[in-house]
């Protein structure tokens, strides 16, 4: 168990320590605490971590205790296919998928590397095909329209990079992501839709999830009503990307329009496998879906060699590690100053969270502390008008600002004495973090003249851990970057935690309670008359009262 290791008890010591740190005081103390306690990757991305509640020592003995844990075998072991999922008995190689080295990588003594390349083939032949209108719907028109289907992994991490990277998009190409198995979701994802024009791409490991499936069904008779029931339509109009290919020729599928991936590939790392390959290529074009592969593999290539004091994947992780556990921080922001990040947080909720919030680790032993700290976040400046007054002067939340220094967009007048757009943005990116860093003393509130009842209404106390990433310009490769970067923090804090960040049996539950429920839904539909009696008191009425009501 971690927690019994001598170096996690020295940084239990050291964060007594922690506690009173000033960090105003520190800054004062050292000029060169910048230099000391960030970290430059790839010459111009930048990392600064100055402004946690850290010093040298500190960092050191984080290092430590990922030396202890063995931080860099488990990384080795990840990316050369062992099988570190261990409660599913499988290799962990979504690094794989972005292998650009022309290094093989074995699972069972196969070189997977094969099938990969085959994929990314079919991928690319597939998209050109569609942009050069070799492809075309059932009444000859060329395809405009992408609808994704999926869930989960299977649609979060894809939109996170179609948003991110918008302004590469083909010209005139829609990409709509399907995902609630709320009937709103589909009604509006499909209203402005031409069908002639609409391509569907199914995504589904198994070919059962119950959203994706019951969301494909109604696309497909949508389609079909659509286009007088043409006997192509699903032929012509829908591809899937599934492991299940006896399902989706079932479905009507092509089997020409089936794409592989394989279960060393977990949903929620599955951005750069045909999950976010085929969707993703259609809407920016396969050589932009390139760069996302090419930026992550750069990525890869620093996070497993860099040395762990030059490593921003694994400072991250161990930062995080600090706040969360030894000074109580339980939350943590992600704060893009960037619209274009508008879904990040939302895809790193789910990498972050459904990976690490464990109540036991790899021995099935209860753990003591807490692990998978709550994330959320919104891009800047609009989080400062929604939550940044809890961050500023309520609860501590430790917060990673993610800024660029060129826009995707030229907007609005240039001027010699005015800033533009992006200026104003980034102005707010480097006060942010100083005001939380620094706050606002009662005597330098005193000093502008507010009277002395506003005083502790307008200190801020400061002390308010946070980190910087500065990257030159968001694009696919950036993006890559950015996706690696943190993928690979949650797999650095449940390497330290010693949990699975890589199974996901928490959803399963839920799962099961819902066939119950959706069993009895069915029963009632077929006999009105038999009421709800087989569940707890609770769930037995408010079922009734929907059952009842909503016919």
């Amino acid at each position: 168990m971690v927690t019994q290791l001598p170096e996690w008890e020295r940084l239990d010591n050291e964060a007594k320590k922690a506690k009173k740190i000033n960090l105003r005081q520190e800054f004062a103390l050292d000029p060169h605490r910048f230099q000391s306690l960030s970290i430059t990757f790839d010459k111009d991305i930048i990392f600064d971590f100055s402004r946690q509640l850290v010093t040298k020592e500190t960092m050191r003995q984080l290092y430590d205790l990922a030396e202890a844990q063995k931080v860099r075998e488990k990384i080795q072991d990840m990316f050369h296919g062992k099988k570190i999922n261990i409660t599913e008995n499988r290799a962990v190689l979504h690094t794989a998928l972005r292998n650009l080295s022309g290094k093989a990588v074995e699972v069972d003594g196969k070189d997977v590397m094969p099938d990969v390349k085959a994929v990314l083939s079919q991928i690319k032949d597939f998209s050109e095909k569609i942009h050069q209108k070799k492809c075309l719907g059932v009444t000859g028109k060329p395809f405009k329209n992408i609808v994704a289907i999926g869930i989960g992994g299977s649609y979060l991490g894809p939109e996170f990079v179609a948003e991110a990277n918008r302004v590469y998009a083909k010209p005139g190409m829609k990409l709509r992501f399907l995902a609630n198995v709320d009937g709103t979701d589909f009604a509006q994802k499909t209203e402005d839709l031409n069908p002639e024009e609409t391509l569907m791409v199914v995504i589904s490991k198994t070919f059962t999830t119950a959203e994706t499936m019951m969301n494909a069904k109604t696309c497909k008779q949508w389609m079909l009503s659509s286009l007088n029931n043409h006997p192509e339509t699903v032929k012509k109009h829908f591809v899937a990307v599934s492991t299940n290919i006896k399902a989706v020729t079932e479905f009507g599928i092509d089997p020409t329009n089936i794409f592989s991936f394989w279960d060393w590939v977990g949903g929620r790392f599955s951005v750069c496998s045909a999950v976010g390959g085929v969707p993703l290529s259609l809407y920016l074009g396969y050589e932009n879906f390139e760069g996302l592969l090419s930026g992550a593999h750069k990525m890869d290539t620093h996070f497993i060699e860099a040395p762990l004091e030059e490593n921003i994947p694994i400072t991250l992780g161990l930062l995080g590690i600090w706040n969360n556990n030894f000074l109580g921080y339980n939350c943590r922001a992600l704060l893009p100053y960037c619209q274009a990040l508008n879904r990040f947080a939302a895809h790193i909720q789910q990498v972050d969270m459904e990976s690490n919030g464990k109540r036991v680790n790899c021995e099935g032993k209860v753990m003591p502390i807490t692990t998978g700290p709550v994330n959320f976040g919104e891009p800047g400046t609009n989080g400062q008008h929604s939550f940044y007054q809890l961050i500023h002067q309520g609860q501590i939340v430790p917060a990673d600002f993610i800024g660029f220094i060129k826009p995707q967009y030229e907007v609005g007048e240039k001027s010699a004495s005015a800033v533009d757009h992006h200026q104003e943005l980034m102005s707010n990116f480097f006060a942010q973090p100083d005001a939380l860093a620094f706050g606002k003393t009662e005597q330098e509130v005193r000093e502008e003249g507010v009277p002395e009842f506003l005083v502790p209404h307008k200190t801020f106390p400061g002390n308010r851990p946070s980190s910087l990433l500065l990257f030159p310009k968001l694009t696919p490769e950036t993006t890559g970057m950015l996706l690696a970067i943190y993928e690979h923090r949650t797999a650095v804090e449940g390497f330290i935690w010693g949990i699975n960040s890589f199974d996901q049996w928490g959803v399963e539950l839920g799962k099961v309670l819902g066939k119950n429920i959706r069993k009895r839904i069915q029963e009632y539909n077929g006999d009105p008359k038999k009421k709800v009696t087989e569940f707890n008191p609770s769930t037995n009425n408010l079922l009734q009262i929907f059952l009842d009501q909503g016919r």
